[in-house]
């Protein structure tokens, strides 16, 4: 069956490993590189301990499927010896309805949520046995996390020795003329050979895999989704219907009804009189508190009166300060526009300076060049009497 491919891996292994160590000399006595040797047992050995990982995830996962797989024969058969009558009375009582742990814990936490929907007044529905054994549980026992990344992780160990191999032969090659290098072509081929045979079986391990895994998987998907439908139709538990539920409830009021009942007769002798006695004591409070009160709200009144003047006394200083800032806003805009007007003159004087500064400038340039005219004209001269 599907659920034991697995074995095909170490098969396969046993078979890789014997053709690797056949082709590096082993057998012969002749290998030529132990480095090459180590590189590739380091590399043989990393795969069979993923190999032996899932190898446990596998197992634990057939196991789980062939329960699957026994309990809906069961169920099919009993269903059938028992008239086509439900089987959720005798599922229910049974402790032991899996052999395998994980279901029989799931499996027991449907009956205990099954019994608590039952015990439950005016329970509409039951629930179904795909919210506790479904593809999750199946993902979890099989390592579904540690298993989808193994194919990935044989392609990469691949590539890696590829690099490795090539980085090897390339770093013992070396040579300046045809001689040396003919001396260091067995080293390349030394590193090649490392590479191309560590991205052979990685890739090779990596595409077996994935094959099996995936197999393996869906054999296992495929016997839940069986059993379930199965177990709906055999000992699925019914659900309350809606004229249980709602004689459920009837029955339920008319309890809570006569409590009631009962309690407004227990209390219907005291009720007149707690009445009276509390109207007496309202009376008696309110007498009271009129008595005491009476001066101090006259006194209450006295004084919000000359606070209500202090308030008009309040106010009328409030319009003096108002008309005073007023005055003072008045007088600081004026202020605001005569250094406005004063800050225009100086821009325009300041202009005035500049003009007359260039004018000065100007008129400093001519002199200057007037005098070195003149100054060479009299050089020239003296220079001419000289002659």
């Amino acid at each position: 069956m599907r659920r034991k491919l697995y074995y095909v891996l170490f098969f396969l292994y046993a078979i890789v490993v014997v053709f690797v160590l056949y082709l590096n000399g082993v057998f012969s006595g002749e290998w030529s590189s132990s480095v090459n040797l180590i590189i590739n047992i380091v590399f043989l050995v990393l795969i069979g301990i993923l190999f032996v990982v899932s190898s446990i995830s596998f197992g634990r996962l057939g196991r789980v499927t062939g329960e699957l797989d026994n309990a809906r024969k069961r169920l099919q058969k009993e269903y059938k010896e028992a008239g086509e009558k439900n089987l959720w009375a005798d599922c229910r009582n049974d402790a032991e309805f899996f052999e395998e742990k994980n279901l029989q814990k799931a499996f027991d936490k449907y009956r205990l949520q099954v019994k608590n929907v039952k015990s439950r007044r005016g329970a509409g529905s039951s629930c179904d046995l795909e919210e506790y054994i479904n593809e999750e549980l199946l993902d979890r026992v099989g390592m579904n996390s540690f298993n989808s990344g193994v194919s990935g992780t044989l392609t990469g160990m691949g590539i890696l020795g590829t690099f490795l191999g090539l980085s090897m032969g390339l770093g013992a090659f070396s040579g300046g003329d045809i001689f040396t290098i003919s001396d260091n072509v067995g080293a390349l081929l030394s590193g090649m050979k490392v590479a191309f045979h560590t991205s052979v079986y990685g890739i090779f391990f990596s595409l077996v895999f994935n094959m099996i895994y995936r197999s393996i998987m869906s054999d296992a998907y495929n016997a839940l989704d069986e059993f379930l439908n199965v177990f709906r139709q055999t000992a699925q538990p019914f659900a309350v219907k809606e004229d249980e539920n709602a004689a459920t409830m009837l029955v339920y009021q008319a309890g809570i009804a006569g409590t009631l009942r009962q309690m407004l007769e227990m209390m219907k002798g005291d009720a007149l009189e707690q009445t009276a006695g509390v109207g007496r004591i309202v009376d008696q409070f309110t007498k009271q508190m009129q008595t005491a009160l009476d001066t101090d709200f006259k006194k209450l009144g006295s004084v919000l009166k000359s606070a209500g003047e202090a308030q008009a006394a309040s106010a009328a200083n409030t319009a003096e300060m108002v008309k005073a800032v007023t005055a003072l806003v008045e007088a600081e805009r004026n202020v605001q526009e005569a250094l406005t007007s004063v800050m225009e003159r100086q821009e325009v004087f300041a202009k005035q300076l500049e003009e007359q500064k260039k004018m000065l400038a100007d008129a400093c340039s001519d002199m200057s060049d007037e005098i070195n005219s003149q100054i060479y004209t009299f050089e020239q001269m003296r220079n001419l009497y000289e002659k």
